[in-house]
């Protein structure tokens, strides 16, 4: 189911009900091909497998592969890695935020690298610390918007032998006008 799931996902299926509708679409030797001798399983068992499945053993077992499957894209300089966090969809409940996570996205094969939920204690800077001990940052160029724009975590890059790009926009005046004025030549004592 696993495997299903994988193939719904990779081909644009974006919940359990359509991993399973994209499934019960193939011909019957596909169903084979991923392992089913009957008929697919409904979408409440993806669901089920899905709701039971920790997500970090999942991101485990797809991180080893995720990384091969890397090796084989074309050398780059510096491999581009976007960090970046997103609440999920229909997450929200009465007496809870919604589920946010923090996602590294590499640009070059467009899959999430490692992400890692937010915990209503901290904020994104603070977990990307921790996400980033995930990856090996040789070689790799973290971007990243303004809230990450924070001195233990740009260090942390550097140590890793990463280089980062944090990008400032309008929405933040007060840092663009900082960083401005650093690159505004200086007053000569003549």
């Amino acid at each position: 189911m696993l495997a299903a799931t994988v193939c719904g996902i990779l081909t644009g299926a974006r919940g359990y009900k359509t991993i399973a509708q994209w499934l019960r679409n193939q011909e019957p030797k596909v169903w084979h091909w991923l392992g089913f001798t009957r008929k697919p399983p409904c979408a409440n068992s993806f669901r089920n497998i899905l709701i039971a499945l920790p997500p970090e053993t999942l991101e485990a077992a797809f991180r080893p592969w995720i990384e091969a499957a890397l090796e084989h894209l074309p050398p780059l300089d510096m491999q581009p890695v976007a960090m970046d966090g997103k609440s999920l969809c229909g997450t929200l409940t009465p007496h809870q935020r919604c589920v946010h996570l923090l996602a590294l996205y590499d640009q070059r094969s467009g899959g999430v690298l490692s992400q890692q939920a937010v915990p209503n204690t901290t904020n994104e800077a603070k977990t990307a610390l921790s996400l980033l001990k995930i990856l090996v940052l040789q070689g790799r160029l973290i971007t990243a918007d303004a809230m990450f724009c924070q001195r233990e975590l740009c260090q942390q890059i550097v140590n890793d032998g990463g280089d980062y790009l944090i990008t400032v926009k309008d929405n933040q005046p007060e840092l663009k006008a900082a960083i401005k004025a650093e690159f505004q030549p200086g007053l000569s004592p003549l």
